[in-house]
């Protein structure tokens, strides 16, 4: 009888030393899960069309297959231009619509007719897959209308975004999910090309 309360003992106490461990193991993990899950609560990932250099990594560098970044049109700034350089490729024989003759790889601007000579240009963000092209040629021969941005329907917002690690110039941040998106102002475009004006000045003094 000895030896079978012994192990009737042994085995409570192990069915309560299981019981500690099953109820200890929840207490460590479950706020390492809500640390994960709660890390960057009200915030998502967006690009800062100022400090972005269209340097191309948002399509390669993103865990979706097209980016989550897309071109987007700012129309307040966009000049509605018969030849934009965002859409036509620099040097192309004739300036129309054909595929030899726009700079987007896919396809992805579609221009339409407003009136005499304006054209409106529209992304088709199912087709665009983030390469900046349009974006870079827009930024040096147009008015910087096009610019690249985060779509929050599409953007799984990753605790560490992949884009940002690799980012030259730290334009990819956290943003408050009040205000997803980071748009551009004709203002800031103007100021901004009389600095670079004026930078360049200044480097040809130094020079001569």
């Amino acid at each position: 009888m000895g030896k079978a309360e012994n192990n009737i003992k042994s085995r409570r106490d192990f069915v309560r030393k299981a019981g500690r461990i099953a109820l200890a193991v929840p207490l460590i993990t479950v706020p390492a899960i809500l640390s994960r899950k709660t890390y960057g609560t009200g915030f998502v990932w967006q690009i800062d069309p100022y400090k972005c250099t269209s340097c191309g990594l948002c399509k390669t560098s993103c865990v979706l297959t097209p980016s989550a970044v897309k071109c987007t049109n700012e129309y307040e700034m966009c000049g509605y231009c018969d030849f934009c350089p965002g859409f036509l490729r620099q040097g192309a024989r004739v300036y129309d619509t054909g595929a030899e003759n726009q700079l987007c790889p896919v396809g992805a601007i579609k221009r339409n007719f407003v009136e005499e000579p304006y054209f409106e240009y529209i992304i088709d963000e199912e087709l665009c897959d983030g390469c900046s092209k349009c974006v870079q040629a827009c930024e040096d021969f147009g008015n910087g209308s096009l610019h690249l941005q985060i779509m929050q329907h599409l953007c799984v917002n990753c605790n560490q975004c992949r884009i940002a690690r690799v980012c030259p110039s730290n334009a990819i941040s956290r943003v408050s999910e009040n205000e997803p998106y980071l748009s551009k102002d004709r203002n800031k475009k103007i100021l901004r090309g009389h600095n670079r004006q004026n930078s360049a000045g200044g480097e040809q003094k130094n020079n001569h």
